[in-house]
């Protein structure tokens, strides 16, 4: 070993030593290592050869080793130093209002397969990112290196996207990356850049329909959970980035090695899934205004959507339903056509319903029903149900 390594502890046996190598292995390389026994595996050797232990972000990046092993810090294979100098890097891009997932999340799959990941901020204090979280990037703006890619995550992005200096450096770095991916409302970052023009693209859910105006002819998409343009690739919100970062491993390094690094982090990843949050049927549901009220479940799928709420005010079963009536008329989204609201004989002054039909903007049928009733539980407050799905069948009680 280049370096000595008897200053690796067992106090240094982290998460990531038992996910790349086996625990027997790595306990023993790691203790005998202290104990002076496991040196002898590492004894200098005469060779024209460098071993290293693949980027893991803690202190045994800086050893180097004269044969083949196991890194004794963190229980990764060794790789010849020729190929550790070939692995791609990840540049992040940080700002204030950073989401957390956004970015530490494909930074696990990345770190995960090998790449060289560092952060970049345009100064050097710590960046404020969303829940409290302080992080003190690698690079300013001005020092960044070159990165095969480049990772912009979102959050709260307006201060970003109207940051000149921010932006123009995005431009910058992007004509010099081999790919460029966002997470959530990043999109929007690159949308300022102008890298979005003419492209596919999509974000979080609650985002699309501002994003298809944030650039120049974007075509957005609801029911992807990612998209690749080539270079270009927008994952939609939070967690998406995850599968974003995934793909892009299997793009770059391969199948196999997306997959062994999903097995690594115990991530169950399906590159087949379909899934897609802003595809589900709630996306044509108005965002109901002026209700006092707890949500007790929400819950559906692609074909149909079912919620649940104790309603506090307004406080008669007529007025809930009314607003209800009044708000699926004038602010259903994603409609087709008009939105058509009938009331529906109940038998009783304790309990109102409606039910409601439209066409979506692909031309599919819809139908809902919305129900309220007192609480039999809670004095004062309401039980309120709403349906909607594909058929009349399926929304009904």
């Amino acid at each position: 070993m280049k370096e000595e390594a008897n200053g690796i502890t067992c106090e240094g046996l982290t998460r990531r030593s038992f996910l790349k190598g086996g625990a027997g292995a790595v306990l023993a390389a790691s203790c005998l290592a202290t104990l002076g026994v496991g040196a002898a595996v590492y004894k200098a050797h005469a060779s024209d050869k460098v071993y290293v232990c693949p980027p893991c972000g803690q202190d045994c990046d800086k050893l180097t080793f004269d044969k083949p092993g196991v890194c004794p810090g963190c229980g990764m294979t060794l790789i010849e130093q020729s190929e550790a100098d070939k692995s791609p890097s990840v540049a992040i891009l940080l700002f204030d209002h950073v989401e957390i997932i956004d970015f530490a999340g494909p930074w696990e799959v990345f770190g995960g397969a090998g790449y060289k990941v560092f952060t970049v901020a345009e100064k050097t204090a710590p960046v404020n990112c969303v829940y409290g979280q302080r992080v003190v990037a690698d690079y300013t703006l001005e020092d960044s290196p070159r990165s095969d890619v480049l990772l912009v995550p979102g959050g709260g992005v307006r201060d970003a996207v109207n940051n000149p200096k921010l932006i123009k450096w995005v431009q910058e770095k992007a004509k010099n990356s081999t790919y460029v991916m966002s997470v959530c409302t990043g999109a929007f970052i690159l949308a300022k850049a102008g890298l979005l023009d003419g492209l596919t693209a999509t974000t979080v859910r609650g985002g699309i329909d501002s994003l298809a105006t944030a650039g120049r002819n974007i075509k957005v998409v609801y029911d992807k959970r990612y998209v690749d343009n080539g270079k270009i690739i927008t994952t939609a919100g939070l967690s998406s980035g995850i599968d974003g970062a995934f793909y892009l491993v299997s793009k770059m390094k391969g199948f196999g090695v997306a997959q062994q690094t999903a097995l690594d982090i115990e991530y169950r990843w399906d590159p087949e899934s379909k899934f897609a949050r802003a595809a589900y049927a709630d996306r044509y549901l108005p965002n109901f205004q002026g209700f006092d009220a707890k949500v007790i479940s929400t819950e559906g799928d692609t074909e149909r959507w079912e919620i649940k709420a104790l309603v506090t005010k307004p406080a008669s079963v007529a007025e809930i339903i009314d607003l209800t009536r009044k708000q699926i008329v004038s602010d259903t989204p994603h409609t087709g056509s008009t939105v058509t609201v009938t009331p529906r004989a109940t038998g009783s002054n304790d309990r109102a319903e409606i039910e409601w039909k439209f066409k979506d903007d692909e031309g599919r049928d819809w139908a809902g029903r919305a129900v309220a009733e007192p609480s039999a539980e809670e004095r004062g407050k309401f039980n309120v149900t709403l349906r909607l799905a594909r058929s009349m069948k399926a929304a009904s009680c």
